[in-house]
């Protein structure tokens, strides 16, 4: 009996310790921890910046824009300036993983051409900047498109002097201004050619047009006689309507400010509208090889200008061989702007790789106010064309104009 309740007790007892034994704890299953890319500052730059950022993907290119006349009877021009400028991506060489590329569009040299490319160039999220537009009308129509996006321009051939006195944040030019080649161009005629009468004519665009009276204005303040200051039609096959009027007049030259499409037909309807003895007297926009070519003779003795000659460096010298080879034509035929062209390309592409930046997602961002900026803000960059620092206007360049007369059948310098 007394075996029983131990026994009985022993059962309670461990049913007792049962009871108040905690149970096995469930093991716990953590959940997998997912881990976010790692972060970078370029969202927070980008957020910052007055524009935003210009993103280039993987297998994207970074595009610099240029445009021009690449067809019609200034297309020397365009095609000058684009070969200058794929020599200058070609130069450029990678950049963290990514290729420079030029895209270069035919504007025609007009306003609503210069439109036309800026409404494209703004919506290519790759374009990060515009080594153009070259010509001063195609430059007025665009800035305002790319003022909204935050696209640089950087000409290196638009030169009417109100472009940089807009205000504009973004358009920048390496070339001389009209006004200074024109008040060059009538120092020139009035004290080193002895002009004292000279009929001005111009095409009625925004470069010929501001051209030719800033040089009329300054041949009259120096003592010379003004004959005659009036517009053409561009693209007009014969002038000799006007010259004949201009002729009666006995002018002892005749200045012309446009291109040279129209150049070159008032040049071969002068002999036989009885201006036979009247010196021709172009710009910047009637020197080139297209010029000669298609004056022959009547092209004698006539006056043109250009910008400063380049000195000679190593990287000129590098570069002028390497044009003549890829292109088969000498740097400075087509144009005189070949040199400028090159510099500009490569100015914009210094910026970008001053400021863009590698994102975690592999991209290429490029803040588009800091690119503004930064082509404002260029000093003392030396380029082949000569050494240029960015004003709070835009303008890069103060020398003066090189004048050229043609001489058996080539350009001849004479300052």
């Amino acid at each position: 009996m007394k075996f029983r309740r131990l026994f009985i007790l022993l059962i309670v007892f461990v049913m007792i310790l049962a009871a108040c034994t905690p149970a096995a704890e469930e093991p716990v299953v953590e959940e997998p921890v997912v881990e976010e890319p790692a972060g970078d500052d370029t969202s927070a730059i980008c957020d910052a910046d007055d524009f935003g950022c210009a993103v280039v993907a993987p297998g994207q290119t970074i595009k610099i824009g240029m445009s021009s006349p690449m067809t019609g009877g200034n297309a020397a021009f365009g095609i000058d300036a684009e070969q200058a400028g794929l020599i200058a991506v070609a130069d450029a060489g990678e950049f963290m993983g990514f290729q420079f590329e030029l895209v270069a569009e035919d504007d025609g040299g007009t306003p609503e051409g210069g439109a036309a490319v800026a409404n494209l160039f703004a919506a290519d999220q790759t374009v990060v900047g515009v080594a153009g537009h070259l010509f001063s009308g195609a430059s007025f129509a665009a800035m305002p498109i790319y003022e909204e996006v935050g696209i640089p321009m950087l000409s290196p051939s638009a030169t009417n002097p109100d472009l940089t006195r807009q205000g504009s944040r973004i358009m920048n030019r390496v070339p001389f201004t009209d006004e200074a080649q024109g008040e060059a161009a009538a120092a020139f005629m009035f004290n080193e050619l002895g002009f004292r009468r000279v009929a001005f004519l111009h095409d009625g665009q925004d470069y010929g047009k501001g051209l030719a009276e800033i040089a009329a204005a300054t041949f009259e303040s120096l003592g010379g006689e003004v004959v005659e200051l009036m517009g053409i039609t561009p693209g007009e096959a014969d002038y000799s309507p006007v010259l004949s009027t201009i002729a009666a007049q006995s002018p002892d030259a005749l200045y012309f400010g446009g291109y040279t499409q129209e150049g070159v037909v008032l040049v071969n309807n002068m002999g036989t509208a009885g201006m036979e003895d009247v010196i021709f007297f172009g710009c910047d926009g009637t020197f080139g090889a297209d010029f000669l070519a298609r004056t022959g003779a009547n092209g004698e003795g006539t006056f043109h200008a250009t910008p400063r000659v380049p000195p000679e460096t190593p990287e000129k010298d590098a570069f002028d061989a390497a044009y003549t080879e890829r292109w088969g034509q000498a740097p400075g035929e087509l144009s005189p702007f070949t040199w400028n062209s090159y510099d500009t390309t490569t100015m914009l592409i210094s910026v970008v790789k001053e400021i863009a930046m590698l994102g975690a997602d592999g991209s290429l961002y490029i803040p588009r106010g800091a690119m503004v900026d930064g082509v404002r803000g260029l000093t003392n960059y030396v380029g082949i064309s000569g050494t240029y620092t960015c004003f709070p206007d835009g303008d890069c360049n103060v020398e003066g104009p090189t004048f050229w007369i043609v001489e058996d059948g080539d350009f001849v310098a004479v300052n």
